[in-house]
C-alpha cells in the first residue's frame, strides 16, 4: 500500500523450502544483529489491558442460506481493515458503527485524501492523531489494529508537514549500510507511532531492488538494497526497533515487487519474466528469526504461482509458496483492494471472496482511492454469503480468526 499522492497451485520448477532459500543466497544470520543493537531502555510496565485470550473453538450453528451464526459474523468482521474519513470521531461517522457494532478488526490512517485530492484525511498534528486513535480504540470490544504506512522518507503518513519528526527512506539507510543507524531511525518512527496510538506499522518494505527503474519501489526509495542480505539486515534492525517500542510490523510486498516494471496502483503487473527466487530470501530469513509479525501480499502476477490471478488472489502464492514452502503460519494481509491491479480486473465481490479463499487473513480496503462509507459492511456481508453458500468454509474463517487474535495478543503483550 502506498497511494502516491500521500507521498492454481504453485508450479515453480522446484519447491523452495525456507532452508533452501537461505542457503541459495547465503542470507545474513539476522539473529546475530541483536549483538550490535544499541542498549535498549528498561522494559516497559506490563500492559493494564490483559492480552487477548483465544476462545476454545466450538461447533458453529448450521447455516441456512445467506444466514450465519452471530459469532461467525464477528469473526468475519475481525478480518476487515478499512480506511475512513475524519480527524475527529463524530457519532455519525460510519467508522463508529463499523467498530462498535460490527466489530471490524482494524483501520488504516492516511494523511492525504486521494479521492477528494485534499491534504486533510486523518492527520493534522501529533496531539490530534493521539486523540483520534484513543477515541477509535475506545469503541472496540476487541483490540483494534490501528495501522499506518510509516516506511520513512517519501512514504510517511506522519511527516514534518503535520509537526512530526523528519524520517529517512529505506534507500538512504541501505546506502549508509549501518544497521545501528537503521535501528535508530526506526526507533524514532516507532516512538512516533506509539505516542500517536498506532501499534502496527505496514512496514518495512523487504522488496529486493532488482529493477532500479521500478516505478513504485525504486522511484520512491522504498527498498533498502538490490542485495537481499542487506535488505534482510536492515529490515531486521527496523523490526527490532519497533518491537522494543511496542509496535508490530508487516513485511511487504510478498512474493516480491522489486523486479516489476509497472505500478500495481495503476493496473495489472506481470513479473513472470523478471521475478527471481532471491526476492524470497528476506522473508525466509526474517521468519527464521521470529521477526515476521505479518506479511502483506503484492498485487503482482507470476505464471509460476497462478495461471490467471495476482498473488493476492493466488492460492499458489499464499498457501503454496508462503505457507507450505516457507512454513509461515502468521497473519497474511492484503494490499489495498481498491488498487487498479484488482479494481480494474475483478468485481468487488469476486476479489473479496477470492482473496480469502486464496489464504489472506485480513482484507484491506484503504477507502481512499475511492470512498465508500459502507464498504466494511459490504465486505462482511460478502464473506458471510460465501460461507452460507459454501464458497468459503467455517474452518477457513476459523484459521484466519485464530491467527488474527494471536497477533493481537502479541501486540497487547508488547506493552
Amino acid at each position: 500500500m502506498n497511494h502516491m499522492p500521500d507521498l492454481t497451485v504453485y508450479r515453480g520448477t522446484g519447491a523452495w523450502t525456507r532452508r533452501q532459500v537461505l542457503t541459495a543466497g547465503g542470507a545474513v544470520a539476522v539473529t546475530l544483529l541483536a549483538g550490535c543493537r544499541p542498549a535498549e531502555p528498561s522494559p516497559a510496565p506490563a500492559p493494564t489491558t490483559p492480552p487477548v485470550s483465544l476462545p476454545t473453538p466450538t461447533p458453529a450453528a448450521e447455516a441456512r442460506p445467506l444466514e450465519i451464526a452471530p459469532d461467525l459474523r464477528r469473526k468475519l468482521a475481525q478480518m476487515v481493515l478499512v480506511g475512513f474519513r475524519g480527524t475527529v470521531i463524530e457519532a455519525d461517522n460510519p467508522i463508529v458503527a463499523d467498530i462498535r457494532d460490527r466489530g471490524i478488526g482494524g483501520v488504516v490512517l492516511f494523511s492525504y485524501d486521494v479521492a477528494l485530492q485534499s491534504p486533510v484525511r486523518n492527520v493534522e498534528s501529533p496531539a490530534q492523531v493521539a486523540a483520534l486513535d484513543a477515541a477509535l480504540a475506545e469503541l472496540a470490544a476487541d483490540p483494534l489494529m490501528i495501522a499506518v504506512d510509516q516506511e520513512g522518507g517519501k512514504v510517511a503518513r506522519f511527516n514534518e508537514t503535520h509537526g512530526f519528526p523528519p524520517t529517512v527512506s529505506a534507500q538512504a539507510l541501505g546506502e549508509q549500510n549501518d544497521p545501528d543507524a537503521t535501528y535508530a531511525a526506526a526507533a524514532q518512527l516507532a516512538e512516533t507511532l506509539k505516542a500517536a496510538g498506532v501499534r502496527h506499522n505496514f512496514a518495512p518494505v523487504v522488496d529486493v531492488n532488482t529493477n532500479p527503474d521500478n516505478p513504485v519501489i525504486a522511484a520512491y526509495e522504498r527498498s533498502f538494497s538490490a542485495d537481499p542480505e542487506k535488505v534482510t539486515a536492515h529490515a531486521a534492525a527496523f523490526i527490532e526497533a519497533h518491537h522494543a517500542h511496542g509496535v508490530l510490523c508487516t513485511l511487504k510486498h510478498f512474493p516480491g515487487h522489486g523486479s516489476s516494471r509497472d505500478d500495481s496502483h495503476r493496473g495489472f503487473v506481470d513479473v513472470s519474466a523478471t521475478w527471481s527466487p532471491v526476492e524470497l530470501e528476506p522473508y525466509a530469513a526474517l521468519m527464521d528469526a521470529g521477526l515476521a509479525d505479518s506479511v502483506m501480499t503484492a498485487h503482482v502476477f507470476n505464471r509460476a504461482w497462478d495461471a490467471t490471478d495476482p498473488a493476492t488472489l493466488a492460492p499458489g502464492a499464499i498457501q503454496g509458496l508462503l505457507r507450505d514452502e516457507l512454513g509461515y503460519d502468521g497473519v497474511v494481509i492484503s494490499d489495498d483492494m481498491q488498487m487498479d491491479a484488482i479494481a480494474d480486473n475483478y468485481g468487488f465481490a469476486e476479489a473479496v471472496v477470492g482473496t480469502v479463499a486464496a489464504g489472506v487473513d485480513v482484507v484491506v480496503v484503504g477507502n481512499n482511492l475511492a470512498y465508500e462509507p459502507d464498504v466494511a459492511a459490504r465486505i462482511i456481508d460478502l464473506l458471510a454469503a460465501a460461507v452460507a453458500d459454501g464458497r468459503l468454509s467455517e474452518a477457513r474463517i476459523d484459521e484466519s480468526y485464530r491467527r488474527i487474535m494471536a497477533l493481537k495478543a502479541k501486540w497487547a503483550g508488547q506493552g
